[in-house]
């Protein structure tokens, strides 16, 4: 009889299992700790976060990853297959959404590193929502339509609706323990100099070579 291949993974993870010899470890992985849904304990880790990694690659496969944060609980749950979360005016260049709208699938990591130093993986297949298809929805929290209606710069441009397929731990014991401080956040701002300015002298070195 042939082994069955594991529920979870990618035939890459897979051949190279085999080959380096943990076929093992990685099965019990697979078993214990792999979810194709966000259990009670990941919805409760995830409305704590206030800060998301997120990796997206285009329709030929060139990657990119970036980093969202927001107030707490600024990912919203929909339902233990579902999340979404805002998309808030940036630089324009939109990176992540254009390479979303030629390649849904997401890889999302939220790191807590002030109280418990875990990880959660949620991979799944991503699509752009427009905020008006939030507010004309029946099934969206109020929350969610809150936050549309609100002002100032934390007002989401749009959305990111996230199918989970994938949901498993990242272990803790090489994520370090910080702690927060204060800062004031100028949510939406285009003010250069609090958005961090020529930090690495870009406009400089390109001025330069004219």
């Amino acid at each position: 009889m042939e082994d069955q291949k594991p529920c979870f993974g990618s035939e890459g993870e897979w051949k190279l299992q085999e080959r380096y010899g943990t076929q093992k470890r990685a099965q019990n992985f697979y078993a214990r700790q792999m979810i194709d849904y966000l259990n009670s304990e990941m919805q409760e880790f995830i409305q704590k976060q206030e800060l998301l990694f997120i990796a997206t690659s285009d329709s030929k496969g060139e990657c990119d990853s970036s980093f969202r944060a927001g107030l707490p609980g600024f990912v919203r749950i929909l339902n233990e297959k579902t999340l979404a979360y805002p998309e808030y005016r940036g630089n324009g260049v939109l990176a992540s959404l254009g390479n979303i709208s030629e390649n849904p699938h997401i890889g999302l990591m939220f790191l807590d590193f002030f109280k418990t130093t875990i990880g959660l993986h949620v991979n799944g297949k991503a699509r752009i929502v427009e905020n008006v298809e939030f507010l004309e929805s029946t099934e969206i929290p109020v929350e969610i339509k809150d936050d549309i209606s609100t002002e100032d710069g934390k007002k989401p441009e749009r959305w990111v609706l996230v199918e989970v397929e994938e949901a498993y731990i990242h272990c803790s014991k090489h994520i370090p323990l910080l702690t927060k401080q204060d800062k004031t956040i100028a949510w939406g701002t285009d003010d250069m100099k609090l958005k961090g300015g020529n930090f690495f002298k870009v406009d400089q070195k390109k001025e330069n070579q004219k």
